[in-house]
């Protein structure tokens, strides 16, 4: 049989952005970032309190992520499991930072021990899920994100995926929703690694049983 599947996210998955990225915004423009509000209420002007509009947001983004990649470290233990669980399991990234920045992205996770080919996405990542599954066929798909709407939109274009929100920055883990199309929500490398192994060890169990039968 083909070998499993894990689809990943990067940022608060493998890689720190949101802690850089209010750094960035502090030093460069004078933006405050607070985590316990809610994305379109958490940027604002320190000068005047205004509230960030999200045009611009996205234009920070962008910004950020053309300039600043260089400010991103890895999540505590992503570099060990994804190494590890890569003996046993294909491993693609899928990242919502566009076709543009996917090769700075891949880059980036490369340098940082992560070398796992790398997809720009924009939206939800279901369809380029489905896509993957039909090109690599697996006997098992792992597929790992901190937001909810994309595990809704997994949930939604491929039901049979095995779906784990993981949000691996501690600053932002208790105020991230948890999303209810995920099968669980897991915010340490130790116990994702695990939980994913079980999965792992259920389909060798079965192989064995089929084999065996045959």
């Amino acid at each position: 049989m083909t070998r499993p599947l894990i689809i990943s996210d990067c940022d608060e998955v493998l890689l720190h952005m949101v802690v850089p990225f209010r750094s960035w915004l502090d030093e460069t423009h004078g933006i405050h970032f607070d985590f316990a509000s809610g994305f379109e209420e958490a940027l604002r002007h320190k000068d005047s309190g205004d509230r960030v509009q999200r045009a611009q947001i996205e234009t920070l983004l962008g910004e950020f992520f053309s300039t600043q990649m260089h400010s991103q470290g890895a999540i505590i233990g992503a570099v060990e499991s994804m190494r590890a669980l890569a003996q046993r399991c294909d491993i693609v990234i899928v990242t919502n930072i566009g076709a543009e920045n996917a090769r700075a992205r891949a880059d980036q996770l490369h340098a940082a021990g992560l070398p796992f080919a790398v997809i720009g996405n924009r939206g939800g990542k279901g369809p380029v899920v489905a896509q993957l599954i039909a090109e690599h066929a697996p006997s098992l798909t792992v597929f790992i994100d901190d937001l909810g709407g994309n595990h809704c939109s997994v949930a939604e274009h491929a039901p049979q995926v095995w779906r784990l929100q993981f949000v691996g920055e501690p600053e932002i883990a208790p105020h991230a929703t948890a999303a209810p199309d995920a099968h669980a929500r897991i915010d340490d490398w130790d116990h994702a690694q695990r939980w994913i192994a079980t999965k792992l060890d259920e389909l060798d169990a079965v192989e064995a049983l089929m084999a065996g039968a045959a």
